[in-house]
């Protein structure tokens, strides 16, 4: 929680610093240009691969799978699509990498890891229905 805390305070401040610089070296016209054309290639791409992911997520349901790929393909489409929405150079590019499926599928065992480190802990508490 600390660390996360950390990036809340941290983030705006090196994004205003990446904006600025950038404005300083390609201009603002060109930097306004880039930061749009990420947001919007972004959601598309969020969009689509969103809506294909859950596609898949029911598929699997509907034969008696767990979509636990699936799943952890919707995280981290959503936790891009919600660097997308913010406005920075930094966000963006990390959005897009979760977002697009060839990066992301180079960090899906870095999520997992991550999740399964936290079951380990006893942080995440899983639910059984019978």
């Amino acid at each position: 929680m600390k660390y996360f805390l950390l990036f809340i305070i941290a983030m705006p401040v090196i994004e205003i610093i990446v904006l600025l610089l950038s404005g300083n070296v390609i201009g603002f016209w060109p930097t306004l240009f880039l930061i749009v054309a990420t947001g919007l290639i972004g959601a598309y791409l969020a969009k689509r691969q969103g809506m294909e992911t859950w596609k898949k997520a029911q598929e699997q349901i509907r034969y008696g799978m767990m979509p636990g790929n699936e799943i952890i393909d919707g995280i981290c489409i959503f936790l891009g699509a919600a660097l997308l929405l913010s406005p920075g150079l930094i966000s963006d590019i990390i959005g897009l990498i979760l977002v697009f499926p060839p990066t992301r599928n180079l960090l899906k065992p870095i999520v997992i890891r991550f999740i399964m480190n936290r079951m380990n802990k006893g942080k995440v508490t899983i639910i059984r229905h019978k």
